[in-house]
């Protein structure tokens, strides 16, 4: 009967430390798929890209003005011939204060259209924030409930578009955009949409 007995044991000890090994192992296949070392995470693939832009009217932000003219809210001709930068934004959105001295200076560029996605924001929050930090935006839509997002296929805010003259998107970024990106990604590719549309 003893000798019966110290098999049973150390199957049974076996069995209470497999959960562990599982749970192990589960922990270093999740850590290495959310691990972000030598991964551009700002860059993930979208499903829009090299597809046209959504076409959605998003009405104005009240309110807004440059030169005593309304600017206008998102319609179907916002990307008729226009090379666009689509910025996600909101006034509580702390990484889109980050990255607004690169959306202002982007809006600085001679035939670049800056066109803003105000997300799930209040009016008199958002019309604050663009007196605040500036105004780089020639288009803004007032996102209220988060669909013309959905839609743009957005993860979070803030995340920028690039739009072709034809529509059609060509990049996407999610996150804030540092000085650097702007300076090696999004000027250059700016100015290659810039010289093949001329």
């Amino acid at each position: 009967m003893m000798t019966a007995e110290v098999p049973a044991k150390k199957s049974l000890s076996w069995l209470a430390i497999l959960p562990l090994f599982i749970f192990l192992g589960l922990a270093g296949l999740f850590y290495s798929l959310l691990s972000t070392e030598g991964r551009d995470t700002s860059a993930l693939p979208s499903a829009l890209l090299n597809k046209p832009a959504p076409n959605l009217i998003v009405p104005e932000l009240r309110g807004l003005e440059v030169d005593g003219n309304q600017v206008p809210g998102m319609g179907a001709d916002t990307f008729t011939d226009k090379i666009s930068v689509v910025n996600v934004f909101a006034s509580w959105c702390i990484p889109c204060r980050q990255e607004h001295p690169q959306i202002i200076q982007m809006g600085e560029m001679d035939g670049v259209q800056i066109v803003g996605i105000n997300h799930r924001d209040q009016r008199t929050n958002a019309l604050g924030f663009l007196d605040e930090l500036g105004n780089p935006y020639d288009v803004v839509g007032v996102d209220r409930q988060g669909r013309a997002s959905i839609e743009w296929g957005v993860y979070g805010v803030p995340e920028t578009f690039l739009v072709d003259g034809k529509g059609v998107i060509f990049y996407k970024h999610i996150g804030p955009i540092s000085q650097k990106q702007l300076e090696e990604i999004f000027v250059p590719l700016l100015e290659q949409k810039l010289a093949e549309a001329s």
